[in-house]
Formats: C-alpha cells, structure tokens, sequence
C-alpha cells in the first residue's frame, strides 16, 4: 500500500490509475460484510471488481483495515472484510474512533464518499443511499448519508432510497441539501426494489457524457455538493409490486406491534422482506449493484476521457 497523508493508505492499482488519469469507481464494503450472507459475500465482492475491470476501470473498494482508511483493498482486505463476523460499520463519525483504536470496519455510503474523495476518486457505485426514516419528525432518524453528500464532491450511482425510507421526505431533504438529482433515462425516482416510486424527477440525463458534463459544471462553479446518479433496476430483475407492497405492509405492521423504535426498525423491515420474498430481495440487492457498477462504469470512463 501507498500512503497518502497521515490516515489514509491508497492501494498501488487505484493510485496508478488516478495518475494516469484513467478510470476509477469506489465501490462501498457494508454489502460485503453486513449485507449479503457468506461466503457469497467474498464471492460477489470479486465479482464486481472483475466487471469493472472488463470494462477498463479501476475498482477501488473501501474499508478500514486495523485502523487504516484504505481505498483499493487488496485480496487480504477484502477477505478480513467478508470472512470476520466481527467487523463493524463506520459512517464518517466513526472514522476517528475505528483509526484511533485501530478497528476494522466496513465504510458506509457516507463513510466511502468522504474517503473516496480524499483519495481524488470521482465516482462511486453503491446499491441504494440513506434516507429519511419513517417516523424522523419524532425520533429525528436520518441516515448520515445526506449530509455528507451535501459537502462532498463525488457523484454517486444509486438505486434511489429503499420503499422502507421515508421517500418524500428523502427528495425534500436532498433538495434542501443541494444535491443534485439525475435520473438516468428516467423521470421517475427509483424504489431499489422497484424501478419507480411515482415521485417525478426534474432532470433526465441520456448518457455518460451529460453526467460527466454536469460533474464538470459542478466543479466550475465550485459547488462542493454531490451529484446523484438515480438508476433504476430494470423491470424484469425488480420486486413483483405486488408482493413489495403486501410484504411492506406486514413488515411495518409487524415493527409497530412490536414497538420498534429508530436504529432497529430498519434492520427489522430488510430481514422482513428477505424472509417474506424467500430471498428474492437478496437477489434484486445483487442486481441493483450490478447495474449500478455497470453505469458507474460508463461514467468514469467518459470522465476520463475529458
């Protein structure tokens, strides 16, 4: 590893590629350890590195190895990341605990943003952002994800926000923010298990080009905010809505019997819907970041190419 600063450590591949001004596309470590099951994890960590290097770009995957922000893990890291039941999850506030202590852990959205950025990386591809929590007005849940993109020059390829999310208030707070909001050969915001939510975008882009046009406006007039990238899943690989909507009906049924509050009801609704689906959930996570990396991809690649 190469170290850039005096807490973050940059792998040779992604700082060789950022050098040479080539394409590079950070890719998030919670789905590897707190998203998918093992040792499908490790196998589909692998997997999205791959089809980013088939394409002709750099993946950069992000985590904290013993305390070290790292950008570009190497197979070790990625392996202590998806094998180790005891890794963490840190969003940007716990970055200086997880360093000083000297902890490993996954990077959130919010968390890979800020140290993707650091490292001069553009693009990130992750599976669907932190929203607004159903109920916030009285338990102020907010995922840290919005903010952090408020202040952080990184454009992100996402899903939109899952339909457990407040998605109205998720819209209004991304506005408010200043984050700018593309959908991608849509008009119609994302549900990640579904392609639309029926909240209508105000800009459309058509192609890598016009994103990568928008990033480059971005920086000339010196906005710091992000850029969002909303990509839907396409229609065969998403959610029957049917089922979406009954199982989403049980589940925050089922979280208010049991009096669920903030932090637990999130949790509660995912492994609701992956029972519920008999793990077909699982399965429309997979190909949401799929496609996500897939555009991510085009993106960097026409970013490079200015």
């Amino acid at each position: 590893m190469v170290r850039t600063g005096p807490v973050l450590s940059v792998s040779a591949e992604v700082e060789a590629a950022l050098a040479a001004g080539e394409p590079v596309v950070a890719l998030e470590s919670t789905l590897i350890a707190h998203g998918l099951p093992r040792p499908r994890n490790r196998g589909f960590a692998a997997e999205l590195e791959g089809m980013l290097r088939s394409r002709g770009v750099t993946p950069a995957t992000v985590a904290v190895i013993e305390g070290v922000p790292t950008v570009g893990l190497d197979e070790a890291g990625l392996a202590r990341v998806a094998d180790d039941p005891a890794v963490a999850k840190a969003s940007v506030r716990d970055l200086p605990a997880a360093v000083a202590l000297g902890r490993t852990c996954a990077t959130t959205v919010a968390a890979t943003s800020v140290l993707a950025a650091r490292a001069g990386i553009r693009v990130f591809a992750t599976g669907g952002l932190g929203g607004v929590h159903r109920g916030a007005a009285e338990t102020f849940d907010e995922s840290a994800d919005l903010p952090t993109l408020a202040t952080t020059p990184m454009t992100v390829v996402s899903a939109g926000v899952k339909s457990i999310l407040d998605v109205d208030a998720t819209l209004e707070r991304l506005e408010t923010l200043g984050v700018t909001l593309l959908g991608w050969r849509t008009a119609d915001f994302p549900g990640f298990y579904l392609p639309a939510t029926g909240r209508r975008l105000d800009w459309t882009v058509r192609d890598a080009r016009e994103v990568a046009d928008a990033m480059a406006t971005r920086d000339g007039l010196g906005l710091a905010s992000a850029i969002v990238v909303a990509n839907p899943v396409p229609a065969g690989q998403a959610l029957d809505p049917a089922v979406h909507d009954e199982v989403l009906r049980t589940a925050l049924r089922r979280a208010d019997e049991q009096g669920l509050r903030g932090k637990a009801v999130t949790p509660f609704l995912l492994a609701t819907f992956h029972t519920e689906t008999g793990g077909a959930s699982l399965e429309v996570n997979l190909s949401v970041v799929r496609n996500n990396a897939a555009v991510a991809a085009e993106i960097a690649t026409a970013w490079a190419a200015r």
